[in-house]
């Protein structure tokens, strides 16, 4: 091997190695903070190591929140809109993809203008719908206000995809009598399977950092998912800062973990149907 090979890959390595520093830096001072005493924290400042010691004060500390709960209500937050997000825009991008009907351009207009709107502009309509429709201080109207935003991307994303599917593919399972519901399901789907992927990743986390509806449309504590209670955290005269970092590292970790699994199929799917030759 050259010598200029081995300076590439010299700098390719250190390039990678430094992003990888960047990226788990965060993730690394919220453990060392989260393993720290406030009187630490507040007192001599920031220990640059953890400190595995203090472990069981965090622990004292978090359970006095049912930091558990809120989790879980995140998840249902998260994998409802990921899968109604999914499930409507897979059947909305086909509709978009292969038929042609009056309105077909207004259709896709307005679903490309719910991502110019801010959230917190529909907050008071949305809210005096909510109460109309008894849908407030529930989990399930919080899903679907997120399905609002997270479906027209899925939409997007799945039309494209379904855009560089041949149609020849289709028409001769549709010349063998296969239902067009069938089509989609056993033919189309299998064949976007990254699309579906980097759909299902924008959905997932535009549920799991939900935080400006939940803490709106939200009452009970038991309903709150971790980012209000993240929030609640913040007191008028003191801050437990450990015990934040302690609950932000566990609120962070399952969505690193679920981002890392399926990372490589995001960039495929993303660009899936970009070009077209």
């Amino acid at each position: 091997m050259s010598f200029n090979k081995l300076t590439l890959k010299f700098l390719r390595y250190l390039l990678i190695g430094v992003l990888v520093v960047l990226a788990g830096f965060p993730v690394y001072w919220m453990a060392a903070t989260a393993l720290s005493l406030n009187s630490e924290l507040y007192g001599t400042g920031q220990v640059v190591w953890p400190q595995p010691q203090n472990f069981p004060e965090l622990m004292l500390e978090l359970g006095q929140v049912p930091i558990g709960l809120w989790l879980f209500n995140t998840l249902l937050i998260a994998a409802g809109g990921t899968v109604l997000s999914l499930t409507l825009g897979s059947l909305a991008g086909y509709a978009l993809s292969r038929f042609r009907f009056h309105g077909k351009g207004v259709v896709g207009f307005l679903l490309f203008m719910t991502q110019v709107v801010p959230e917190a502009l529909i907050l008071v309509p949305l809210y005096a719908m909510f109460i109309t429709f008894g849908l407030l201080n529930s989990l399930t109207g919080l899903v679907l206000a997120n399905v609002g935003f997270s479906l027209p991307v899925a939409c997007f994303v799945l039309k494209g995809a379904m855009d560089a599917v041949p149609y020849e593919i289709e028409e001769s399972a549709i010349i063998d009598n296969c239902p067009r519901f069938s089509v989609l399901t056993m033919i189309i789907l299998p064949l976007i399977m990254p699309s579906i992927a980097a759909a299902a990743v924008v959905a997932f986390f535009a549920g799991w950092n939900e935080f400006l509806f939940a803490s709106t449309f939200l009452m009970d504590r038991g309903n709150w998912p971790a980012s209000v209670g993240l929030a609640s955290f913040v007191g008028q005269y003191e801050t437990p800062m450990s015990a934040v970092m302690g609950a932000a590292l566990v609120f962070s970790l399952p969505a690193i973990v679920f981002f890392l699994l399926i990372q490589r199929k995001i960039v495929a799917g993303l660009t899936a149907g970009a070009v077209k030759g």
